[in-house]
């Protein structure tokens, strides 16, 4: 990659506005430390392993033993787990915040949009997960990447709160496998001429030593960078991860899944997707070794939680401790004739792998609910027995079956900025350039009793609806054309699209409890709580009414003025509120 979306961004000359929603309420924000918790006796201990770039859709789980032997026979994975923005640094800073990215405001992976400058700025170094874990009574450790942008430059002004131990990857070596650099505490930045896995393997057993003789319940997060692409410091090129040498040669007939949306022969998506030409015989070759390369990386992360669990099983740890596997987004190589990358909204880039073991947790167990990168944190404290703090975007995932927490069927998927293209061969762009412009997009994924739905609207106003019911890869845009044309549960595709946009519009600016029952600000009295019940006549002519999602124009960050309409019309008693004021 050689343009950056923040480069983009800067180039823009825009500036950032804060964080604004009509739909927000007034809330009280409680000190964690003023409410009951857990004794140290009772609270569990919890290790989470958060792998970078790696796929669930390309099928990157089966040729991972060790995690489905301690995790997946042991624990319970959650098979509709998505994440809410399909980049590194935005997802995680949702993830730990337990907040949408629009209400986060970092957006992007590096100044003015995003990076750890922009984590810092928007006040939550000292608000997210590990601070609000330590105000319970939780030792918290972590080990390897943590945001992107926060550098050898910047790791000190300041130091990242809430770790009682910590020893970060930092940039612009974070994705150098075998030059990575690390910096533990508050000690200066170190250079090691070592595989990146097999240090950062080290230094999360060391952490877990620590936390095992440690007289609290510790919280330890582990977060290598395989499958992600190795940077080249100088150029910033994207180029197939590394794997360890004893790796090297796995897999020697892996390839890429040949499913239908893979080089497809007839174009597929919207806006610049669209374009994409077919890819030739040596690029798809090439994403063939790419793939190789990535799963030949996570070997070494296989190895790594197989450690984790040992170390916890020669302890008296393991029966008291949950282990959380996840990663921070999904990938595509070939898809709708994508370069390898992240950022679009199709099924490769939001699903990822989520698997959690532990203390209640049914072994060998999938579960079929809607869970999201949101509701993460919700569910750590959950599990912690730390009451759900007012300003979650999300709710707790249903871990234990006798769990009576709020379900959703919606996630609320955003992007801002620029698609990237990734490895040698991700120079498809304008120029022969790996950056794709105008890629910022509002989405919701819905996944209801009989319907699997997605419908986005992309910033220059283009659309798409996919019914994967009927449509696994994504490959008919019911959109296209005409939406009057053709049903979705037995009705007009356009009466179905414009609950779709009702919806978006309230999740594009959601807070709090409108996040997780948006429904509610669309139908206050609750006689709508789903697709199926909105889509009953008497309410056609509120939603044929009721604002529709726009754009005014594309963006590269959080620019309110540009997101379109912010406030639905509210059905109260039988007449849209328009009516009533």
């Amino acid at each position: 990659m050689k343009v950056s979306t923040s480069l983009l961004g800067a180039l823009s000359g825009l500036l950032t506005l804060p964080v604004a929603s009509a739909l927000e309420v007034s809330q009280q924000v409680p000190n964690i430390a003023s409410r009951k918790t857990s004794t140290a006796k009772s609270a569990p201990n919890f290790i989470f392993v958060i792998t970078d770039d790696q796929d669930l859709e390309l099928d990157s789980l089966s040729y991972l033993p060790l995690i489905q032997k301690n995790l997946g026979k042991k624990g319970t994975f959650f098979k509709n787990h998505f994440v809410t923005t399909a980049l590194c640094c935005p997802s995680r800073v949702a993830l730990w915040t337990g907040r949408q990215p629009h209400n986060t405001n970092v957006t992007d992976v590096a100044p003015p949009y995003g990076g750890y400058p922009k984590f810092v700025s928007q006040g939550f170094n000292s608000n997210f997960l590990p601070v609000w874990l330590q105000q319970a009574g939780y030792d918290t450790y972590y080990t390897g990447k943590l945001f992107n942008g926060h550098t050898v430059a910047n790791y000190d002004s300041p130091f990242v709160n809430g770790f009682t131990g910590s020893d970060f990857l930092l940039d612009p070596y974070t994705y150098s496998y075998l030059n990575p650099t690390y910096q533990r505490n508050h000690d200066p930045p170190v250079s090691y001429n070592q595989h990146t896995t097999e240090v950062i393997t080290e230094k999360a057993l060391g952490f877990l030593d620590d936390a095992i003789a440690g007289d609290k319940p510790f919280f330890l997060t582990v977060a290598p960078i395989a499958p992600h692409a190795d940077v080249n410091i100088t150029t910033g090129a994207f180029t197939e991860p590394i794997p360890e040498p004893r790796h090297a040669n796995l897999f020697p007939t892996a390839k890429v899944p040949r499913t239908k949306s893979f080089n497809p022969d007839e174009p597929s998506g919207v806006n610049w997707i669209r374009n994409l030409a077919k890819q030739d015989q040596a690029t798809v070759d090439y994403n063939d070794h790419y793939y190789r390369q990535r799963l030949r990386a996570l070997q070494g992360v296989d190895e790594l939680v197989d450690s984790l669990v040992a170390r916890l099983e020669e302890s008296n740890k393991i029966d008291n401790t949950y282990i959380v596997y996840t990663s921070d987004n999904g990938y595509h190589i070939g898809q709708h004739r994508l370069p390898p990358g992240k950022t679009c909204g199709f099924e490769e880039d939001i699903r990822v792998p989520l698997f959690i073991r532990g203390p209640g947790v049914p072994a060998g167990h999938q579960v079929e609910a809607v869970t999201t990168h949101i509701d993460l944190a919700p569910t750590i404290f959950d599990l912690a027995g730390i009451p759900l703090r007012d300003d979650f975007d999300g709710t707790p995932a249903p871990v234990i079956p006798s769990s009576k927490d709020i379900r959703h069927e919606h996630v609320t998927v955003e992007y801002w900025g620029a698609g990237i293209g990734e490895g040698v061969k991700g120079y498809v762009g304008p120029g022969n350039s790996s950056v794709f412009v105008n890629n910022t997009y509002k989405s919701v994924r819905l996944l209801g009793e009989g319907y699997n739905l997605y419908y986005s609207v992309w910033c220059n106003n283009e659309h798409q609806l996919y019914d994967l019911t009927t449509d696994p890869y994504e490959l008919n845009n019911l959109y296209a054309g005409s939406p009057s044309n053709g049903t979705i549960l037995g009705q007009p595709i356009s009466r179905v699209a414009l609950r779709l946009d009702a919806l978006l519009l309230v999740l594009k600016s959601c807070k709090a409890a409108t996040c997780i029952k948006p429904w509610d600000v669309l139908h206050p009295d609750g006689s709508v709580q789903s697709l199926h019940d909105a889509l009953n006549p008497i309410y056609d002519e509120f939603y044929t009414k009721q604002y529709k999602v726009t754009f005014d124009r594309c963006e590269y960050g959080y620019i309110l003025d540009a997101e379109g309409p912010q406030v639905p019309l509210t059905y109260r008693h039988g007449f849209s509120w328009d009516v009533w004021v």
